[in-house]
Formats: structure tokens, C-alpha cells, sequence
């Protein structure tokens, strides 16, 4: 059994600004092997070499270094809402899940954080989907000047359901994405011969990130089918550059197996992993520096730069509850004072 816990130590804002800030740092620095990920996947690259390195240069050639980050300023702010959407939908599915003793099964709370994952992605989907858009025209002739014209332009020239194409691979998707970390997650203790709870942030890193390598793989196909469907539009040069055509997700598949192989239902795959490792230490080490300032502003450590307690400071306490024992005691001294002549 696993214990659903949180730092108490931090407010509700003070979290979602530190992931907002470590996701929008580690999206920025991956942005050039996002981007060669979804053009394979989308088939841009067709006729010529896919891989990260041969995409990336042939943009920057054709584009200028500027376009290795097309689509990160919508990525990057989709993250707030995605991250508030997620952490209240997961609060509900753990509370539904959660036991009368307060505690929580790693399957139940795989399968809240995949459900919480569902939520937050369908309610700001249009964003992904503007996001494929931008990567995949040309910044040299832009179709979509802007994020705001290419929301406008979609809803105007292909209707409001057009912001959700795809997003039916995203729930097909989840489904290989929690079977692959139940697989991982259910096999830790073997892995590492050793019990959860004395893992070392080595090992933890080394397991969010293996966990990562096999759920992605696992789900891959989904998502390429979605970036193809997100992509193609008779309103864009060459269809949005998409390189089968299909009526819907199901002859999507068919085409792509048929003019590809299996195989072709992966392209983009070595980008997209190779970006693992460094996405989620780049994410890992920005969220808990963040972190430490929290706790040092909130008073619970003595310097950003360590984890170091303050002394005297109870740790249960929560940032409210400290404050106020502060106002408490910083009042009691001052009227403990007897006035000198």
C-alpha cells in the first residue's frame, strides 16, 4: 500500500508555480527535439532523413534558428491551467479512490493520476492541437501569424470542433500509457532488490524516467495518429504537410501501416526518448530549487541553498499555522516589554 503525501509545507499557489516554472524551463530547453519528434510524426520529413539531427538542421537551414522553437510559446503556456486542471482532478480521484484509513494502492493511484491526466488534457486540448499547427508551417510563409490568429483562424475557416480533432487518440492512448506504468511501478521492489520507501533520488529519477521510456513507447502509435490528424487541413499548404491522407482515425492507422509498415506508426521515436532524460532532470532540479525558496521564504529552512531546518520550527506545521504562531510570539514579546524612563 502507498500513502498519497504532499509537502504541507508549501501553499496550493506556491506548488503550481514551482511546477509551472520547472515544466515551462524543461519544455524551453527540449523544444529543438519536440519539434523533430513531431515532424516525423507528422511526416514533414518524408524523402528526406528523420532523424533528430538531421530535422533540426535542415530547419534551422530553411528557417533560421528561431524555428527550432515553434510552438513553445503555446506548449509553455499551456502549462499553468494544464498543471491546475490536473492537480484538482487528481485531488478528487484519490479522494474516490482513498480508503478509510487514508490510504491509497499504487494501482488506484497510477490509475487517478491517469484519469487526472485525461481531464486536464481534453480540457485544454485546442492548445495542443494549435501547437501541431504552429510546428508544422513554415515560418517563412507563416499560415497562423499568431497564437491567437491560428485559434481564430481554425475556428473560423474549420469550426470549433476542428480545436478537438484527435483528441479520441488521447483517451484511446492513456489506456497502453497506464498498463506501462503498472508494469513498471508493480516491479520496483524487484528492480532495485530493495523496499520503495529507501530509494535514493537516483533511483527515483532512474525510475520516472524508465517509466517514461515505456509508457511513451507503449502509447506512441496513438499519439502519432493524433499529431497526423491534428495536422492536416485543406486549408494549409500540402494538407499541413501530413503524408497519408485518411478520412478519420481508424483509416488513419490503415494508411500509415500500409504506405509505412508497422514501423512507421513509431517515427519520431528516438527524438522523442532522447529527450527523456533530460526533460525530467531539468524539471526535477529547477522544481526543487524553487522549492527550497518556498520553504526558506516560508520559513522552514535556513537557506535556500540546503535543506537545512530551521531550528525551533515545527515541520508539521502548515505555512498558515507558522505565520500565525509568528504574529503570536512576535506579540507576546512585544507586550512581555516594560517601558524604561
Amino acid at each position: 500500500m502507498a500513502t498519497w503525501r504532499r509537502d504541507g509545507r508549501l501553499t496550493g499557489s506556491q506548488r503550481l508555480l514551482c511546477a509551472g516554472l520547472a515544466g515551462t524551463l524543461s519544455l524551453s530547453l527540449t523544444a529543438p527535439l519536440e519539434l523533430a519528434t513531431v515532424l516525423a510524426q507528422v511526416g514533414v520529413a518524408r524523402g528526406h532523413a528523420r532523424g533528430p539531427w538531421a530535422i533540426g538542421r535542415r530547419v534551422w537551414r530553411a528557417e533560421g534558428p528561431r524555428a527550432l522553437w515553434k510552438g513553445n510559446g503555446v506548449a509553455c503556456l499551456r502549462l499553468f491551467p494544464c498543471s491546475a486542471v490536473q492537480l484538482a482532478a487528481y485531488r478528487k480521484f484519490v479522494g474516490l479512490f482513498t480508503d478509510d484509513s487514508g490510504h491509497i494502492s499504487q494501482p488506484s493511484s497510477i490509475m487517478a493520476g491517469s484519469l487526472a491526466g485525461i481531464v486536464s488534457t481534453i480540457v485544454t486540448y485546442p492548445t495542443d492541437l494549435i501547437k501541431t499547427r504552429l510546428i508544422v508551417q513554415n515560418m517563412l510563409e507563416p499560415s497562423y501569424k499568431g497564437i491567437l490568429h491560428a485559434f481564430s483562424t481554425v475556428y473560423q475557416q474549420e469550426g470549433f470542433l476542428a480545436l478537438y480533432r484527435g483528441v479520441s487518440l488521447t483517451i484511446l492512448g492513456s489506456l497502453p500509457f497506464s498498463a506501462g506504468s503498472l508494469l513498471v511501478y508493480m516491479n520496483l521492489e524487484k528492480i532495485w532488490n530493495g523496499p520503495r520507501d529507501q530509494f535514493s533520488l537516483l533511483q527515483n529519477f532512474t525510475t520516472v524516467c524508465l517509466a517514461a521510456v515505456v509508457t511513451q513507447t507503449l502509447s506512441f502509435p496513438f499519439d502519432t495518429v493524433k499529431r497526423k490528424m491534428q495536422a492536416q487541413s485543406p486549408y494549409l499548404p500540402n494538407y499541413g504537410g501530413v503524408d497519408v491522407h485518411f478520412s478519420g482515425a481508424m483509416d488513419c492507422f490503415r494508411q500509415i501501416v500500409k504506405a509505412q509498415g508497422v514501423l512507421g506508426l513509431w517515427n519520431g521515436l528516438t527524438a522523442n526518448l532522447l529527450k527523456v532524460v533530460p526533460y525530467f532532470g531539468v524539471m526535477f532540479s529547477t522544481f526543487e530549487f524553487c522549492k527550497r525558496i518556498c520553504l526558506y521564504q516560508n520559513g522552514y529552512i535556513v537557506s535556500p541553498l540546503s535543506y537545512k531546518l530551521t531550528p525551533g520550527v515545527d515541520q508539521s506545521l502548515k505555512p498558515q499555522e507558522l505565520r500565525e504562531l509568528k504574529k503570536v510570539f512576535k506579540t507576546g514579546k512585544l507586550k512581555s516589554k516594560k517601558p524604561t524612563l
